[in-house]
């Protein structure tokens, strides 16, 4: 039930999606000769329409009721040109205004793209991906359909409207305003069925975007799925929401199944009433056969546009709540972005320093406290601690996925915040627990940071990665095509490639994320000789869980609830920190064991 106080939402709510419809309809200023050209067209085209009746008028009544064959003829003729012309007019229209429309399709995709591209972590973090593949596609192909057809279907029907009130007035006042008394309720009723619409087709939209994501991550997770034997269950939860879809798709087409059959019947009384009146008078001689099927012919173009609103408001009511999606996005603010003074770092030495960092997620609770420390060029440094304790909240803070809350973050003395993202991160090598590779070849793979990279460097940073063996083992070599996030590779496989990928930027300072987790003890032996030498003049920071990564380290912090709870190397710390004797014996060892 509709309350007094539901009214001022529901008008903010409609002067929003107003709003997002102007914003989506001035993304055509770049295609403004295609839009002329199309509305051009379009009015010879509603010229055309306006011009027949009378034409058709005059072939009845000169034509037919005259028994002048030839005259009939000709009139025929004429009007197969007419219908010829108005044909090619509406090809024309519609192949501009479409080429228009994809024009703004093609432009807000690439800049959604960029958007998400440029977005921070924070964002992505509380951001499902299936529904930002649904406003990708479905809202961005709506928003198509609005600046091309739905726009002009709807300024060819004010047009054809305005225009054939104007010829019913001036042919027979009396008979117009008889033919115009159900106009109105025939417009209310159009406005009701669109005002109803909305709100659904704002819920089916949502409701398809939480269908794309539980599908994504079916998908995604196939393995998993397969491994719990969760087949079943899967498939019920994907129903469930099925079920919701089609619930809210029943109700649309309960609402239309209602509106569209008393459109029709409001628009057939105004013709009935004329097809009666108007004979009555043909009859009496008040008014000629040509003239009435005149009248009729005008009288079907003035009700066609008004019974078109009842498809055109909800196509433009969907289109509303797609911009508000579609521009959400874009209107996102990137946290983490470049200072309007920033400057390119140029080269490093890698001298690290933390300041009171303070960080949290979402506030007031802080996943860092306090943290302050120092790492020399060249220097390993290895962080300990449980889970939570906040070792990956430390290096995502290194190459600004995250910006600290408090405090700062300086690489050779200077705030990384006043250097540009790009300079920062070119020198910065990551290597995550989860190595992510694209579905390309592992060429391609291995040379993603270095585009320009020759193959002897590729082959280079792959033999230092001990990739090279396994990957010329494959019968297309490094022409090979991984699967999807690299499903086609074993875990120590995929984790080579993705070091050997960071190796060829020849980064000045590294970041590995328990980077040899997923490797067997003889591999990581060889991998960790690589990293030695590779590691050398470069400052590493590594999340460790084997104890031959803390033994190598220059310097240990244990963390313990975002705060240092002890640091130093690896003796030092044996001897005084109860903590770090607790991980190294129950973790560390069991490990290596």
């Amino acid at each position: 039930m509709t309350t007094a106080t539901d009214e001022p939402y529901k008008r903010a709510s409609l002067n929003q999606s107003r709003r997002y419809l102007w914003r989506a309809l001035g993304r055509l200023r770049p295609y403004l000769r295609l839009t002329v050209a199309a509305y051009a067209a379009l009015l010879g085209t509603t010229a055309i329409l306006l011009v027949t009746p009378q034409f058709i008028r005059w072939i009845v009544d000169q034509g037919i009721r005259q028994n002048d064959l030839e005259l009939l003829t000709m009139s025929v003729l004429g009007l197969m040109v007419l219908t010829a012309v108005r044909g090619v007019l509406t090809f024309a229209s519609s192949r501009f205004a479409e080429l228009a429309s994809q024009g703004v399709s093609y432009g807000l995709r690439r800049e959604l793209h960029e958007k998400l591209t440029e977005l921070s972590f924070a964002y992505h973090d509380r951001t499902e991906s299936g529904q930002l593949l649904s406003r990708a596609m479905q809202d961005v192909d709506r928003l198509r359909m609005l600046t091309g057809r739905s726009i002009l279907g709807l300024a060819n029907g004010v047009v054809l409207l305005i225009g054939s009130a104007v010829a019913l007035v001036l042919m027979d006042p009396l008979l117009a305003l008889l033919a115009m008394l159900t106009m109105p309720v025939l417009a209310h009723r159009a406005m009701r069925f669109g005002a109803r619409y909305r709100p659904l087709s704002m819920e089916i939209q949502q409701q398809l975007a939480v269908l794309t994501t539980r599908l994504e991550q079916n998908l995604r997770g196939a393995r998993i799925v397969k491994a719990f034997a969760q087949e079943d269950t899967e498939i019920d939860r994907f129903e469930t929401e099925n079920q919701k879809w089609f619930g809210l798709a029943a109700a649309t087409a309960r609402l239309t199944a209602l509106n569209m059959p008393m459109l029709d019947l409001i628009a057939n009384l105004a013709t009935v009433i004329i097809i009666w009146l108007g004979g009555y008078l043909v009859i009496q001689g008040n008014l000629t056969l040509g003239e009435l099927v005149a009248f009729i012919t005008y009288l079907a173009q003035l009700t066609s546009p008004i019974r078109r609103l009842g498809f055109l408001i909800p196509a433009i009511a969907m289109a509303g709540a797609s911009a508000e999606r579609v521009f959400e996005i874009l209107d996102e603010e990137t946290i983490v972005r470049d200072a309007e003074d920033a400057r390119p770092l140029g080269t490093i030495d890698g001298h690290l320093r933390f300041e009171k960092v303070a960080f949290s997620y979402a506030r007031p609770h802080n996943v860092l406290r306090d943290v302050s420390f120092e790492i020399e060029p060249g220097q390993v440094l290895a962080l300990l601690g449980p889970t939570g304790s906040g070792k990956s909240s430390i290096i995502n803070m290194i190459p600004r996925f995250y910006d600290p809350t408090e405090g700062r973050v300086l690489l050779d003395g200077r705030d990384i915040r006043e250097a540009t993202l790009h300079s920062l991160r070119s020198q910065i090598g990551i290597v995550l627990q989860e190595s992510t590779l694209f579905a390309t070849t592992i060429r391609e793979n291995i040379a993603f940071g270095r585009l320009d990279a020759t193959d002897e460097e590729v082959f280079e940073a792959a033999e230092a990665a001990q990739a090279h063996e396994f990957i010329e083992s494959f019968p297309d070599g490094y022409e090979t095509r991984v699967g999807e996030r690299g499903a086609t590779l074993s875990g120590g496989q995929r984790q080579r490639v993705a070091i050997a990928r960071t190796l060829l930027t020849d980064p000045r300072i590294l970041i590995l994320d328990d980077a040899t987790s997923s490797v067997d003890t003889e591999t990581e032996h060889l991998i960790q000789l690589a990293l030695s030498n590779l590691m050398k003049g470069r400052t590493s920071v590594v999340i460790a869980q084997r104890l031959s990564t803390v033994r190598m380290a220059d310097k240990i912090l244990m963390l313990e609830r975002g705060r240092i709870a002890a640091a130093g190397n690896h003796r030092e710390l044996f001897e005084r920190s109860d903590l770090y004797r607790t991980i190294y014996e129950e973790q560390l060892t069991r490990v290596v064991s």
